[in-house]
C-alpha cells in the first residue's frame, strides 16, 4: 500500500503541474512564479532571503524567478534604504493585475481536483495532508 500512495501522491503532483503550468502559460507566467507573486500580493517588500525560506527553494531558483518577472515588468526590486546589501521585492501594477487571473486558476484547478469531495471529505483530505507535512519537516 505505501507504494500505491507514494505511487499516486508523485502521479497527482505531477498531473497538477501540469495543469498548472498550461494555464499559467495563458497569463504569461510559469508554475512557481505564481507562488512567488502570492507571497508578494500577502506581503511586499521581503527580501530576495524571505522569498527562498517562504517558498522552501534555494537562492538561484529565486533570482532567476524574479530576474525574468522583471523583465516581464511584474516586480521590482530596491536596495533597502537602512541596508544596501539587502534588496526588497515589490509587485508592480502590472504584477497586481495578475491577482484575480492568477486566483481563477487556482480555483478552478482545485474545483476540478476536488469536485467529487464532500466537504467532510475536503476537510479530512486537509487535515491528513497537513499531517503529511508536519511528518516531512
Amino acid at each position: 500500500m505505501e507504494d500505491e500512495i507514494r505511487e499516486l501522491l508523485y502521479k497527482v503532483a505531477g498531473q497538477l503541474r501540469r495543469t498548472y503550468d498550461e494555464l499559467l502559460r495563458e497569463v504569461d507566467l510559469h508554475v512557481g512564479q505564481d507562488q512567488l507573486l502570492c507571497q508578494l500580493w500577502r506581503e511586499e517588500g521581503v527580501t530576495q532571503a524571505q522569498l527562498c525560506e517562504r517558498l522552501n527553494v534555494e537562492p538561484p531558483t529565486v533570482t532567476n524567478m524574479l530576474i525574468k518577472l522583471e523583465k516581464k515588468g511584474i516586480v521590482s526590486r530596491k536596495r533597502d534604504e537602512a541596508d544596501g546589501r539587502v534588496s526588497r521585492v515589490y509587485v508592480t501594477p502590472e504584477g497586481r493585475a495578475l491577482l484575480k487571473p492568477v486566483e481563477s486558476i487556482w480555483h478552478s484547478v482545485t474545483e476540478k481536483l476536488l469536485a467529487d469531495f464532500p466537504s467532510e471529505e475536503r476537510a479530512r483530505l486537509v487535515a491528513m495532508l497537513r499531517r503529511m507535512d508536519r511528518n516531512l519537516e
